[in-house]
């Protein structure tokens, strides 16, 4: 069925109290855009229209930067959910299908709720809840089973409708060409004088059509107004996300205290262990193992690999597979070929790592030398000892091996072994006699400060 989404995120989000537009605030290191748009996407839908409003030129940047397809109207007045729809349809013209309208701002709709409200047979179909009496929501009006009269705004309904439990989300699909002409006939004569869409249910009905209602948990329908739903949205898509990879056969052994992003893959019999947070653009395959208290960004993470505890991951981190990344240890930019080892307090960026190889505690690559970034690459079976600084650009080939304390400012020939330190120089007594001149000095100061 052919499908196209309007996603509304034109708001402002005065209560958010941001110099940033509303639906670029983040949840799951995403904006809330981003997640509407990426629900939608489940649906393959031929056309995707953003309407845009404050903060238009960077919501709109967000929207292409997700799909450089997506279609962006602006719309400058903001006149409510209708006239914002109106704006959009014109993006719309000649195509012959079903409408979805979503908000950007609603970050929790399931792709399994869309794909429902795609699938039922109605001219109008609206996502609809149960919900607390009291909520200022829309009340959704039912005729009879499961067809619906008409959707009541809470400013406009009376003190029974305002009695319902049915709510109204927003979120409605509709025939491309009936939604136009629906829309075409909406007017503002109601308490905040703007053109409502949900207007149009009760349009469809007076000329004979049928709409009805698809219903979810009230947690998809989350919509983000303030600072404390966005962090309610937070912990609703964490919760769901920690489910998710236990189902999906991770093992997390305190689920709790792990986060994810939106895009977080990982693979089943991995196992997360404690305070472990994921970034965006992140893949730990089947198998491997990310210990407590590690920081994982735009990184992958191969079959049998072993990260952690205190490890961090940053973009371009690649690890092959049984690679071994202990304890404070950061990765940025490098590759780390099969059964590499780095056990702790390294560093290595802009790198490659060849199997096999192990490197030192406290190895640094001097990748930086304040105005540019340069590479270092490390053959296979390697052995870089302890506290070796690599001076970017350098080579050390196959099999090389650098001594403790080094630093290596050129390149390195297969199986040679390079030292760069200065010679130790031992001097007897040396150290009683300087404790004895340190200590007659500080008696010298204590006696004049009397």
């Amino acid at each position: 069925m052919a499908s196209a989404l309007i996603i509304l995120a034109a708001g402002q989000g005065t209560r958010m109290n941001s110099d940033l537009p509303k639906v670029l605030h983040r949840i799951a290191g995403a904006p809330l855009l981003v997640h509407a748009m990426q629900a939608g996407a489940t649906l393959e839908p031929e056309r995707t229209i953003v309407v845009v409003g404050h903060g238009a030129e960077a919501v709109g940047q967000a929207a292409r930067d997700h799909d450089p397809a997506v279609e962006v109207v602006l719309q400058e007045c903001q006149l409510g959910t209708g006239h914002a729809v109106a704006r959009a349809l014109p993006a719309l013209a000649g195509f012959a299908g079903r409408v979805i309208v979503l908000f950007g701002d609603t970050p929790l709709i399931r792709p399994e709720t869309l794909a429902t409200m795609l699938a039922t047979r109605a001219d109008v179909v609206v996502l609809g809840f149960d919900g607390d009496p009291a909520a200022r929501y829309g009340r959704l009006v039912l005729s009879g089973g499961d067809r619906l009269a008409r959707i009541v705004e809470w400013k406009d309904a009376t003190a029974d409708e305002r009695a319902l439990t049915l709510m109204n989300s927003g979120v409605l699909c509709a025939d491309a060409g009936l939604l136009g002409d629906l829309v075409a006939g909406l007017g503002d004569d109601n308490a905040a004088g703007e053109f409502y869409l949900t207007d149009i249910v009760a349009a469809a009905v007076a000329r004979g059509g049928v709409a009805r209602v698809v219903t979810c948990p009230e947690a998809e329908t989350l919509g983000v107004n303030s600072r404390a739903d966005l962090a309610a949205a937070e912990a609703a898509f964490q919760a769901r996300a920690r489910a998710g990879a236990l189902d999906d056969g991770v093992t997390l052994t305190a689920p709790d205290t792990v986060f994810f992003s939106l895009d977080t893959v990982i693979g089943r019999d991995a196992v997360i262990g404690p305070n472990v947070i994921f970034g965006p653009g992140v893949t730990v395959e089947s198998g491997a193992e990310i210990l407590p208290f590690c920081h994982l960004e735009g990184c992958h993470v191969s079959q049998g690999a072993r990260v952690g505890p205190f490890a961090r991951l940053r973009p371009g981190a690649e690890l092959g597979g049984d690679v071994h990344v202990g304890n404070f240890v950061e990765i940025k930019n490098a590759v780390l070929d099969q059964g590499v080892k780095v056990g702790h307090l390294s560093y290595l960026g802009d790198a490659h790592v060849g199997e096999h190889s192990n490197i030192g505690a406290g190895t640094v690559t001097c990748n930086y030398d304040g105005v540019s970034k340069h590479r270092t690459e490390i053959g296979a079976r390697v052995f870089i000892g302890s506290d070796t600084m690599l001076v970017a650009p350098v080579t050390i080939g196959d099999g090389a091996m650098t001594g403790s304390g080094s630093v290596i400012t050129e390149d390195v020939p297969g199986d040679a072994l390079a030292i760069g330190r200065a010679r130790q120089v031992t001097k007897p007594g040396a150290a009683r006699r300087l404790f004895d001149i340190f200590k007659k000095a500080r008696e010298l100061r204590q006696k004049e400060s009397h």
